[in-house]
């Protein structure tokens, strides 16, 4: 048995990406430590790319533009200090690194990411439409 494979093996924790696709965006919870106090922060931003699939090294980087500021954070899979990560919006892209949407404004984003139809959609349209 290689060494890699034997850290995965210790490793032990649960990769909490399972599934993530690049163009979703995604809500991750993570606990940050200040002192001897303890809070959770919560990053929201769509998915650009996910690197080196499941193994320990694997990372997945996630990108909100605040106040016109692009912020790139990223998160290995199997970091310990991630509490969760939920789907906010499923999105259908054709690529799988987006990079280009570094250079694109919000409205060109929007133009380009063809978005999904969740369940939870449907039936708030379906609901509109019956009015």
């Amino acid at each position: 048995m290689n060494l890699i494979s034997t850290f995965q093996a210790t490793l032990g924790a649960t990769n909490r990406f399972d599934g993530i696709k690049p163009g979703w965006t995604i809500r991750i919870n993570q606990r940050i430590k200040e002192g001897e106090k303890t809070r959770v922060q919560a990053f929201e931003g769509m998915v650009i790319s996910h690197k080196h699939g499941t193994e320990a090294g694997g990372t997945i980087t996630v990108r909100k533009v605040t106040d016109g500021i692009g912020v790139e954070k990223t998160f290995p899979i199997y970091l310990p200090s991630i509490e969760s990560v939920k789907v906010v919006r499923k999105a259908k892209v054709r690529r799988a690194k987006l990079y280009y949407l570094r250079d694109k404004t919000n409205k060109e984003i929007r133009k380009k990411i063809r978005t999904e139809k969740t369940a939870s959609t449907k039936k708030t349209e379906e609901k509109e439409a019956s009015q």
